[in-house]
């Protein structure tokens, strides 16, 4: 499917992938802002989200990374630089391993390399504050407003202990492009992901007074290292 997408700027394309129940125009505001004068800013909302309308979950990474690549290829944009967080970023690395014509560089943060020993207590954590926003009338509003689709049935995807493909982030194999992996220092599980990465041919950032959404709780540092990458990759 064609993505619903929201385009800024000119120049280079930079690929923006949103958390989730985020859509393209609530997440990487920061970014988007600092990159227009640069870079050509792609902002698609994924499957299910906002106005890229589905209910078509169960292979959703697998279906996500086929969406960007239709989308990307509808566009005409050429071999894009990837930037994907938390779901984005799952999805980042996805698309980066099936379809490296179309990718420059892939930024990623708010992802796991390996399953933490106390999964089931983290997961079961997770899935208690999933149903918690789902009997929270105003957060129920809220992300009414944001999608078009069920985003209800999307969340509960999540219920399953098995649902994260850790299979996929333990290795970059596949990817020629750079990488870079930015975490903040308060996610225990991801910092010691900059370790489990540092062998790999990886750049590495990890961002104090951070944890999970980097990008938005430094959003300053984390694009001027993003703009640091960015500018090595492209030899500027």
């Amino acid at each position: 499917m064609i993505l619903h997408t929201d385009m800024t700027g000119q120049g280079t394309p930079l690929v923006f992938l949103h958390t989730g129940l985020q859509m393209g125009l609530t997440d990487f505001e920061q970014q988007a802002d600092f990159f227009k004068g640069t870079h050509q800013v792609i902002r698609p909302d994924l499957r299910g989200h906002g106005s890229s309308i589905s209910d078509e979950y169960e292979n959703f990474f697998e279906d996500s990374a086929k969406d960007l690549a239709e989308t990307i290829e509808h566009l005409e944009v050429g071999a894009v630089h990837l930037v994907g967080c938390s779901l984005g970023g799952i999805v980042a690395l996805f698309f980066a391993k099936r379809y490296p014509h179309l990718i420059k560089s892939v930024t990623l943060s708010g992802i796991t390399p390996e399953k933490p020993g106390n999964w089931s207590e983290l997961h079961r954590q997770d899935v208690d504050m999933q149903k918690g926003l789902l009997e929270n009338q105003e957060a129920c509003q809220y992300f009414d407003g944001l999608h078009r689709s069920n985003w209800r049935k999307l969340i509960q995807l999540g219920w399953d202990e098995d649902w994260y493909p850790f299979q996929e982030t333990e290795s970059f194999e596949g990817i020629d492009s750079p990488i870079l992996y930015m975490v903040g220092e308060g996610q225990a599980a991801e910092r010691n992901g900059a370790l489990y990465y540092a062998d790999k041919d990886v750049r590495i950032a990890v961002i104090p007074f951070a944890a999970h959404l980097v990008h938005s709780e430094q959003p300053q540092v984390y694009s001027l290292i993003l703009k640091e990458f960015l500018s090595h990759v492209d030899g500027l």
